[in-house]
C-alpha cells in the first residue's frame, strides 16, 4: 500500500510540475506580448481551488483531473469581447505573436529539461563502473570482441563512466541503422575499438534488458556468504541463524558467494534446506524452511535476512560523475537535443511499423517510473522529469490539430494563403485531432494494462 501511495504522489507531483511548466510558457509569453489571459488551469474538470489575480483579473485554478491543463485567452471566436479590449484578443494578434504564444509551451518544456539536466550533472550521479564480468558464449558481445574484464570507456563518441551512460548511449543508437564504435580497455591496460551494427540492438521494448540481450554480465564484487542480523519471527531467526554465520553448504552443495545463496533460496519456497554453517570456528547444522512469497505470477522463497555488509567491498566499482557549472550547461543542452531526436525517431518508427507499440508509456508506466526514481533520490527524479518533459514538448509539437503543433500547422497554411483558414476547416481539424488524441491515449492505456496485468 505504501508503495502505491508513493507512486501516486510522485506521479501527481511530476505531472503537476510538467503541466505547470508547459502552461506557464503559454501564459508568460501571452502576457508579455499583450494578450489577455482569462484563466490559468492545472488540470481539467471541477475546480478544487481557484484564485483571482490582482493584475489583469486572471483566474488561477487547480482542477480535479490532473492529466493536463490549459490557458484560456481572450478570443472573439469563443465569446463576446468588450470592444475596449478587442486589441488584446488572441485572434486579433499578428501571426508572429500567435505563433510565439503557441510555441512557448513546448519551448518551456525543453528549457525545463535543460535546467533539470544541468542540476543533475552538477549534483553528480553515483553509478557502477562499466566493467564486463562475463560474456556469454555465441552472444553478440562475444562476436564483436568484448571480453571479461573489459571496461567500456566511450560508446558512440560519448564518454561512459558508468553503466547508466553505456545503456543510455546504446538505447539512443538503437533507433538508427548504422555502425556504432566503442572504445574499451582490457585487463592488460590496452585500449581497442569495437564495432557494433545498431540494428542488432533490436527494439528496446521487445528485447528488455539491453545488456542481457547483448550477452553481457556486468562485473560485481563477490559477496561472501555471511549472514547479517535476521529479521524477527521470520524463517532465518526461527531456524537459529545468527549474524556472522558463514554458509559452507546447502543440502551438501557448496555456496561460495551470497548471490548463489539468494538464487538457491528463491528457487525453494516452502522446501526444507539443510544448512552447514561456520560459527565462531565451529561447524553447525540447521534446518531452514523458506517462506513462500508471491512475486508476480511466481512463488519464491524468502527467509528474512540479508548478507553481512563488507566495508570497502564496492569501492573499486562505484564512480561519481559530476561536472562544473559551465561544462554542465553544454552537456545539458546536448543531452536535451539527444533525447528530443530519440523521441522523434521512436515515434516515426512506431508510425511506420518498424518499432513495437510497447515503446509507448501510459499513466501506469509513468507512475511506476516516478515512484521508483523518487525513492532513489533527487538526482534520479530530476532526470526522470527532464526526460518526460522532453517527451511532452516533442509530442505537443506534432502537427496534430488540438496540439500546439496543429495550431502551428494552421498558422503556416495561413502564412502561405495570406489569410486565416475558414472556420469550418478549423472545426473539422479539431474533430480529427480529438479522435487521433483519444486513439493514442487509448493505445497507451492498452499497452500499460497489457504490460502490468497481461504478462
Amino acid at each position: 500500500m505504501e508503495s502505491i501511495v508513493v507512486k501516486a504522489l510522485s506521479f501527481l507531483l511530476a505531472i503537476g510540475v510538467l503541466v505547470a511548466v508547459h502552461e506557464f510558457g503559454h501564459f508568460w509569453v501571452a502576457r508579455r506580448l499583450g494578450v489577455k489571459v482569462l484563466r490559468f488551469s492545472i488540470g481539467f474538470g471541477k475546480p478544487l481551488w481557484r484564485w483571482s489575480g490582482k493584475q489583469d483579473d486572471t483566474e488561477y485554478v487547480i482542477a480535479a483531473i490532473p492529466l493536463g491543463g490549459y490557458v484560456k485567452m481572450l478570443d472573439e471566436r469563443e465569446g463576446d469581447v468588450d470592444p475596449a479590449e478587442a486589441g488584446r484578443a488572441f485572434n486579433r494578434q499578428s501571426l508572429k505573436v500567435r505563433s510565439a504564444v503557441v510555441v512557448a509551451g513546448p519551448l518551456f518544456n525543453f528549457l525545463f529539461a535543460i535546467l533539470a539536466f544541468w542540476l543533475v550533472f552538477m549534483l553528480g550521479e553515483t553509478g557502477l563502473r562499466p566493467l564486463v564480468g562475463e560474456v556469454q558464449q555465441d552472444s553478440i558481445a562475444q562476436e564483436i570482441g568484448l571480453r571479461a574484464g573489459d571496461e567500456l570507456l566511450v560508446v558512440d563518441g560519448e564518454v561512459t563512466p558508468s553503466w547508466s551512460q553505456v545503456v543510455t548511449e546504446l538505447a539512443s543508437a538503437s533507433v538508427s541503422d548504422r555502425n556504432l564504435l566503442m572504445t574499451v580497455r582490457g585487463v592488460e591496460g590496452l585500449e581497442r575499438q569495437l564495432s557494433l551494427q545498431t540494428r542488432r540492438l533490436g527494439d528496446l521494448a521487445e528485447t528488455g534488458d539491453l545488456l542481457e540481450h547483448l550477452g553481457i554480465q556486468p562485473d560485481r564484487p563477490k559477496v561472501p556468504p555471511v549472514f547479517g542480523k535476521p529479521m524477527p519471527d521470520l524463517p532465518a531467526e526461527l531456524a537459529g541463524i545468527e549474524a556472522g554465520d558463514r554458509i559452507l553448504s546447502a543440502d551438501g552443495q557448496a555456496i561460495p558467494h551470497w548471490s548463489e545463496w539468494v538464487e538457491y533460496v528463491r528457487a525453494r519456497p516452502g522446501q526444507p534446506i539443510d544448512l552447514e554453517l561456520q560459527r565462531a570456528g565451529n561447524r553447525i547444522e540447521v534446518l531452514l524452511v523458506p517462506d513462500s512469497v508471491k512475486q508476480g505470477d511466481d512463488l519464491i522463497g524468502r527467509i528474512g535476512v540479508a548478507n553481512q555488509p563488507v566495508e570497502g567491498l564496492w569501492d573499486g566499482y562505484r564512480v561519481e560523475y559530476r561536472l562544473g557549472p559551465l561544462e554542465a550547461i553544454g552537456t545539458a543542452f546536448s543531452r536535451t537535443i539527444e533525447y528530443s531526436v530519440l523521441t522523434l525517431k521512436v515515434i516515426w518508427r512506431i508510425l511506420t511499423g518498424h518499432a513495437s507499440i510497447h515503446n509507448l508509456s501510459g499513466p501506469f508506466t509513468i507512475a511506476d517510473a516516478a515512484g521508483k526514481t523518487a525513492s532513489y533520490g533527487l538526482v534520479y527524479f530530476l532526470k526522470f522529469l527532464a526526460i518526460v518533459s522532453i517527451s511532452l514538448g516533442v509530442l505537443n509539437l506534432l502537427p496534430v490539430p488540438v496540439l500546439d503543433g496543429g495550431h502551428l500547422l494552421y498558422f503556416a497554411v495561413e502564412a502561405v494563403r495570406g489569410g486565416p483558414l475558414p472556420e469550418s476547416w478549423l472545426i473539422e481539424g479539431q474533430k480529427i485531432g480529438l479522435v487521433l488524441l483519444a486513439a493514442l491515449m487509448g493505445l497507451a492505456f492498452y499497452v500499460d494494462i497489457q504490460r502490468f496485468f497481461g504478462g
